[in-house]
């Protein structure tokens, strides 16, 4: 008996709705639909004769036997790229731009799965703060960017939006009469000008506890009990609280995650969808 042979698409859907663990964003990413996502992974399954995912209202979870199946079909998928690909003309250079500001700990995971999407592509990759990346991007420096905006901005596709918080170690005692020790960015940073005013505006003094150079070195101090941090509750360290409330320090409001391209093949929009996916997903 000849065994069934796997489609490249139903796998395809696999791999999306397993690793953005909805079968909505997988759809986004992949360009089609997220019924036909669904029927792909439920024919694949009955190929298989094993359920790879559990569907929740709101999530999507790999089961058992899906987590044994991911690596082999991250390599059919692959395989199956690579041999696309015998006959490229030449590969395909994809500038992008991350704001330090919306970078999690999940942006490893999802650059290795971007590159291995597609081996025709090379991606080049800047993490920078958002104001730097807007400017690039006019500039023509940037295929596509992922900007933190506060407040009103230049056009782009809004990903989602993330409440800001006040992040500090819960070892941070709170100073007595002593102005409140503040972590942030350098001082060209847009959140950090947005709570200075926020600060300010509500007489509250403040010093310069900490000035990173990076977002790395910020969530360092922030664990190291330097001081308070505004952040995106997305980014905060492992650890991290919002104090904001209990230390009386005024709100301050949410931003967006704002997507901006000018990818114009269809290689490059394939990547710039899954991340614009990712980013939307991402909690």
């Amino acid at each position: 008996m000849i065994s069934p042979t796997l489609d490249i698409d139903a796998v395809a859907a696999f791999l999306g709705a397993a690793d953005l663990r909805s079968f909505t964003r997988a759809a986004e990413a992949l360009g089609t639909t997220q019924s036909l996502v669904s029927t792909r992974v439920k024919r694949l399954e009955e190929v298989l004769g094993h359920v790879l995912l559990q569907r929740h209202p709101r999530l999507v979870r790999l089961t058992s036997e899906g987590e044994r199946f991911v690596p082999a079909a991250r390599e059919l998928l692959a395989a199956h790229e690579r041999a696309r690909a015998a006959f490229a003309l030449a590969p395909e250079r994809i500038t992008l731009g991350i704001s330090e500001q919306a970078v999690g700990p999940d942006a490893p995971a999802l650059l290795a799965r971007l590159a291995g999407r597609d081996p025709t592509l090379v991606i080049t990759l800047r993490i920078e703060r958002s104001s730097v990346l807007e400017e690039g991007f006019e500039r023509g420096e940037f295929d596509a960017v992922v900007t933190r905006r506060v407040g009103t901005g230049r056009s782009g596709e809004v990903l989602r939006r993330d409440a800001f918080g006040w992040f500090a170690s819960p070892a941070l005692n709170r100073p007595a009469e002593a102005p409140l020790p503040l972590v942030t960015l350098v001082a060209e940073c847009g959140l950090r000008r947005h709570a200075v005013a926020r600060l300010e505006r509500a007489g509250i003094a403040w010093r310069e506890a900490f000035s990173g150079g990076g977002m790395a070195a910020v969530l360092a101090a922030i664990q190291g009990g330097l001081g308070v941090s505004p952040l995106a509750a997305h980014i905060a360290p492992p650890g991290a609280v919002d104090i904001g409330e209990a230390w009386g320090l005024p709100a301050l409001g949410a931003s967006e995650l704002v997507l901006r391209s000018n990818v114009a093949t269809p290689r490059g929009n394939a990547l710039v969808r899954e991340l614009a996916a990712a980013f939307r997903g991402a909690r």
